[in-house]
C-alpha cells in the first residue's frame, strides 16, 4: 500500500474508529486499527468484543483530493501509537507506505516513523448484520434519547442484562428505558418508521451508547438504524457503527410506573435542581445522599439534610400548581434526582407520589417523552 491523504481527514476517522479499541486487548490485533486503500479512498476499522467501528476516507472530500492511492493495500496498526502520531504531524500531507512484513514509513514534511504493523488477514471481519429491520431518525434525537437513558444503568456486572438500555419500536415509536433496579430512566421518540418494522427485545450496553454519542454529529444528520438478533448498526455518511445487542431477557418495566398519584405538584425546573444542589452538598458527606421532602400548607414544600459533623440545610420552596392529595414526608438519594434533573429539558416539572415507601416519577410537566422514577430510601424517624 502506497497513499497520500490529508492529515485532518485522517485524524478525524482514527479519532472515531479509536472508540472501539479495547485498552486491554484480548489479543494483540484488537489493540489496532485496520488500514484498506483502493481507488475509491481508505477506510479504517476497530473492534473489540462489543464495538466494531468503520469510517471511510473518500478520494475527493469537498471538492478537494484527501486521498490519493498509489498502490492498494491494507495493514493493522497499533491503536495507541498510531493515534498519538497522527495527531502531532507536522504538515497537512502525510505519506504512508506499507513495506514487507508489513513495516509501514508514515512521512510529513522532515518528519519519518517507522511502525511495526500487524497481517491485516488477522484482523476480524465486521459483523454480518440483515437489512430485515430498518428505521431512521436524526441525530440529534438519537443523541438526547441516550443521554436522557444511559446514566441510569446498572455498573454491576452481575446482572449483565440491566448495564445496557432496552430499546423497543412498536407503531413508528422508539422507547428507551434504562434502570439499575433503584430509578429508572425512559425516553419516547416518533421516528416514523414503516409500522411492520418493530421489536421488543433489543438490550444495547449503556457504555457502547456512550461511545455512539461522542461520534454523533451535532447537526441533524439522519441516522440509519439496522437491528439484527445479535447486532446493530447505526449508520452515518462515513462511519458504520456496530453494537452488540446484549444476551438475556430484560425485565417488564412497564407494570411498575404509576398512573396515578396519591400526591402530585409541579416545580420551576431550576428552582428545584438549585435546591437539591444545595442540600446535595451536606448528604453526600454522609456517604447517604439522603434528602428529606415534606409538603407543607399553602402549596408549599420543604427539603432539609443534614451532616452530623457539618450542619444542616433547609429550604422552603413554593409549588408552582398548589400541592393535590394527600401530605407527604419522603427521603430519597438526592444524586438520582440531580441526573435525572441534568437531563430533563424543561422548564416545569412534574412530581408524582403514592406514599413514603412507592417510586417518585419525574417528568417534564408538558410531556411524558422523557419520564424518571426513583425509589425512596426506607429511613427511621
Amino acid at each position: 500500500m502506497k497513499i497520500t491523504l490529508l492529515r485532518s481527514a485522517l485524524n478525524e476517522a482514527v479519532g472515531q474508529v479509536s472508540k472501539a479499541v479495547s485498552p486491554r486487548p484480548p489479543i494483540p490485533i484488537l489493540g489496532g486499527i485496520k488500514l484498506e486503500a483502493d481507488p475509491s479512498g481508505m477506510s479504517l476499522t476497530a473492534s473489540d468484543t462489543d464495538i466494531s467501528i468503520r469510517s471511510f476516507i473518500p478520494a475527493v472530500m469537498d471538492d478537494q483530493v484527501a486521498v490519493n492511492v498509489e498502490r492498494p493495500g491494507s495493514v493493522v496498526l497499533q491503536a495507541k501509537f498510531f493515534a498519538e502520531i497522527v495527531r502531532k504531524l507536522p504538515t497537512e500531507e502525510i505519506h504512508l507506505e506499507v513495506h514487507d512484513r508489513f513495516q509501514t514509513t508514515i512521512v510529513s514534511g522532515a518528519t519519518e516513523i517507522q511502525l511495526v504493523g500487524f497481517d491485516p488477514e488477522e484482523f476480524p471481519v465486521l459483523p454480518s448484520v440483515r437489512e430485515d429491520r430498518v428505521f431512521s431518525l436524526s441525530g440529534s434525537l438519537l443523541k438526547d434519547m441516550i443521554r436522557q437513558t444511559s446514566f441510569a444503568v446498572s455498573t454491576n456486572e452481575s446482572t449483565p442484562i440491566l448495564t445496557g438500555v432496552h430499546w423497543q419500536l412498536q407503531d413508528g415509536v422508539l422507547r428507551a428505558t434504562a434502570t439499575d433496579r433503584h430509578r429508572l430512566a425512559s425516553s419516547v421518540a416518533q421516528t416514523g418508521a414503516d409500522p411492520s418494522v418493530q421489536f421488543s427485545d433489543v438490550v444495547i450496553s449503556g457504555r457502547t451508547l456512550n461511545e455512539l454519542v461522542k461520534i454523533l454529529p451535532d447537526q441533524d444528520t439522519v441516522v440509519d438504524v439496522v437491528v439484527d438478533d445479535s447486532q446493530v448498526l447505526f449508520r452515518l455518511e462515513n462511519v458504520l457503527f456496530y453494537a452488540r445487542v446484549l444476551d438475556g431477557a430484560y425485565p417488564d418495566t412497564s407494570r411498575i410506573i404509576p398512573r396515578t398519584f396519591k400526591t402530585e405538584f409541579t416545580l420551576p425546573a431550576a428552582v428545584f435542581s438549585d435546591a437539591i444542589e444545595r442540600a446535595y452538598l451536606l448528604s453526600r458527606e454522609e456517604k447517604t445522599n439522603i434528602v428529606r421532602l415534606s409538603t407543607l400548607e399553602d402549596g408549599r414544600i420543604e427539603l432539609n439534610s443534614s451532616s452530623s459533623e457539618i450542619g444542616r440545610v433547609t429550604e422552603t420552596l413554593q409549588t408552582s400548581s398548589g400541592i393535590t392529595g394527600e401530605p407527604l414526608r419522603i427521603s430519597f438519594n438526592s444524586k438520582y434526582f440531580i441526573d435525572a434533573l441534568r437531563v430533563m429539558e424543561a422548564d416545569e416539572i412534574f412530581l408524582g407520589f403514592n406514599g413514603p415507601m412507592s417510586p417518585v416519577v419525574l417528568r417534564p410537566v408538558d410531556s411524558e417523552d422523557n419520564l424518571h422514577l426513583i425509589l425512596p430510601y426506607r429511613t427511621s424517624g
